[in-house]
């Protein structure tokens, strides 16, 4: 059996490809599906069939695109409600592709309407693509369809569900079964996920938490404990997928671009400026928002997603040309890339900078500042950096200005410094006539 595994690091997504006789299946694909075609080139295999496990709420998926341009049937469970063409694949379905069968197992918990894909061929080896229902060292969160799709769910109910899964719906599945799950450590959608990109089911078994024996009400108050936040974008995606997403490349080729601007006037729209930190505090542009977008390791698409409201438009502020395209293209991932008002380099003129602080200053006397802790609520509940600080999540801060005050200086800080580079931008925003500094990576001066 011949699998691939794809990685999306920002978002810990995991996408897959299975190629038997010349003939090839994709399982929970990313929004671009070039990668995809190019392997169907390298190993002249025709595209049959897009898997969809469930309705994804942290990335937009191109199961429609990839149906509209190889033919390849999609196959979803029918508890989805699925607008676009698609084949029911649910308990008892199978379909033959050269010398592998898949068939479907209904995995509710993470959502009503996930399936788990079981792989098997001619030799007896079972794979199965599992979702968002077991991760590697963990299962799907069941909280996410409270506000997400048509389709709702409690999370008591879905946790309940995902108890039934896991000690039920697998074990007719052998030890040998290999694992591949929709996302790893890093990702939202579960809370304690192994950086392992695969596993087998025995170990899963003898492992992950889930399989152990537990009650019913153990399960469900542990699966429901510490769950990290929901971004806001999580419910967009969800609606998106089960219509199914515009074209890639197409959604973003008309979008205005302002190069080496000099000046700017803007009346009513937000402006997210993605460029590095120390760029940003040298220069930008009013009102700015810094959401760092540099390397895989930044997360610019979940913070875009949780800091920026499904239907907000904002004008973009890139660092070159020559990042125009990578930026669009990791925007789209979480279908924003429609209400992009423009693209914007800034030339030569200066328009606004960031205060540095004075570190020794803040260490001798940091009674003498506002501190603004914007890490998650589960991080500030394993301790405080400085116990005087004031916890306000970095999803949360748009919101938050009657809970900062106003008579100090602000310090902002986060774990490691990439997330305060976007809380203190917000927060300077939200405040007239008071200083505010971004701590930065000088945070770990004080871990």
């Amino acid at each position: 059996m011949n699998i691939i595994q794809f990685e999306d690091k920002p978002l810990a997504h995991y996408s897959y490809v299975i190629i038997s006789n010349n003939e090839m299946a994709i399982v929970d694909p990313s929004r671009d599906a070039k990668p995809y075609y190019e392997l169907a080139e390298k190993h002249n295999a025709k595209i049959k069939a897009i898997f969809e496990t469930h309705p994804h709420a942290d990335f937009v998926s191109s199961h429609f695109q990839i149906h509209k341009e190889t033919e390849a049937k999609i196959y979803v469970s029918k508890l989805v409600g699925a607008n676009y063409p698609h084949q029911a694949f649910d308990d008892g379905d199978t379909l033959k592709m050269g010398a592998i069968t898949f068939s479907a197992i209904n995995s509710p918990g993470h959502s009503p309407d996930s399936i788990t894909i079981i792989a098997n061929d001619i030799d007896n080896n079972y794979a199965m693509f599992s979702g968002d229902t077991l991760f590697i060292g963990d299962v799907g969160r069941p909280d996410l369809r409270e506000k997400a799709g048509n389709m709702k769910a409690k999370r008591e109910e879905l946790a309940k569900s995902m108890y039934h899964t896991i000690h039920n719906k697998f074990n007719h599945l052998p030890d040998t079964t290999k694992v591949y799950p929709a996302h790893g450590a890093g990702s939202l959608c579960g809370k304690n996920m192994s950086t392992d990109p695969s596993s087998t089911l025995g170990r899963e078994r003898n492992e992950n938490w889930a399989f152990k024996d537990l009650t019913e009400d153990q399960f469900v108050n542990h699966i429901l404990k510490d769950q990290p936040f929901i971004p806001a974008y999580f419910g967009f995606n969800v609606a998106i997928n089960k219509e199914g997403a515009d074209n890639f490349e197409t959604t973003f080729c008309d979008v205005p671009f302002n190069f080496g601007i000099t000046e700017f006037r803007n009346y009513d729209s937000l402006i997210i400026d993605v460029r590095r930190a120390s760029h940003f505090k040298y220069n930008h542009l009013k009102g700015s928002i810094n959401i760092i977008a540099e390397t895989e390791d930044d997360k610019v698409e979940t913070w875009l997603g949780s800091i920026v409201e499904p239907n907000e438009a904002f004008h973009l502020v890139i660092n070159s040309i020559n990042d125009r395209k990578t930026i669009l293209s990791r925007i789209a991932k979480i279908g924003y890339e429609k209400q992009i008002k423009s693209i914007i380099t800034l030339g030569s003129n200066k328009f606004e900078t960031f205060k540095s602080l004075d570190l020794e200053n803040f260490k001798k006397y940091p009674n003498q500042y506002t501190i603004i802790d914007i890490r998650n609520t589960s991080e500030v509940d394993e301790g405080k950096v400085f116990e005087s600080a004031i916890p306000i999540p970095l999803n949360q801060l748009r919101v938050s200005k009657n809970k900062i005050p106003t008579d100090k200086p602000i310090v902002v800080h986060c774990a490691g410094g990439y997330r305060s580079a976007a809380g203190s931008s917000i927060i300077s925003n939200l405040i007239n006539n008071v200083t505010v500094y971004n701590l930065s990576d000088d945070i770990n001066e004080f871990n």
